[in-house]
């Protein structure tokens, strides 16, 4: 799937949902494991779990490694504004900065919500001076993360499906 495109997901049912939230629970539990715990048979759960990851409704395990760990302790997140006609040459460009884990297309006075790393407030003035060099930026402005309140989280939304 080409990046910046958005996924269509098809709802999940309520198996589906128990299965999704047991490997949040235990994200390393095997199929086996969850077919037990849930009491299913291995070959549904281990369908149910291929279809789910084929539908896109699981993401990347990289989202699980914390930047900190690689020496990035640093988070912001650097809103940009964009010659709109160049929206995929600025993502490319975008994508090619390593420090850059994730960029999505917003509405109101900017375009896009940058979220970068940094090794220390220099590295992160450098990785800001690099998105503002990028052709077709018209505009940036950056915001630290002193703190994050509430992680990302998906088990409250699973628990009310099922």
């Amino acid at each position: 799937m080409e990046a910046g495109t958005l996924r269509k997901v098809d709802r999940i049912d309520v198996t589906d949902a128990r299965l999704l939230r047991a490997l949040v629970e235990q994200p390393r539990a095997t199929a086996v494991a969850l077919a037990e715990r849930l009491g299913l048979s291995r070959n549904t759960a281990a369908a149910r779990l291929a279809r789910l990851e084929q539908r896109g409704a699981l993401d990347s395990f990289e989202q699980r490694i914390n930047p900190a760990a690689l020496g990035y302790p640093l988070t912001a997140f650097v809103t940009t504004r964009v010659t709109q006609r160049r929206l995929d040459e600025v993502s490319a460009a975008l994508a090619e900065i390593p420090e850059v884990l994730s960029v999505q297309g917003i509405t109101g006075q900017t375009d896009l919500m940058v979220r970068v790393v940094a090794a220390d407030a220099d590295d992160l003035y450098r990785i800001a001076g690099q998105i503002l060099a990028i052709e077709w930026v018209e505009r940036t402005d950056t915001a630290l993360v002193m703190r994050e309140l509430v992680p990302y989280r998906i088990g409250p939304l699973l628990r009310r499906i099922g």
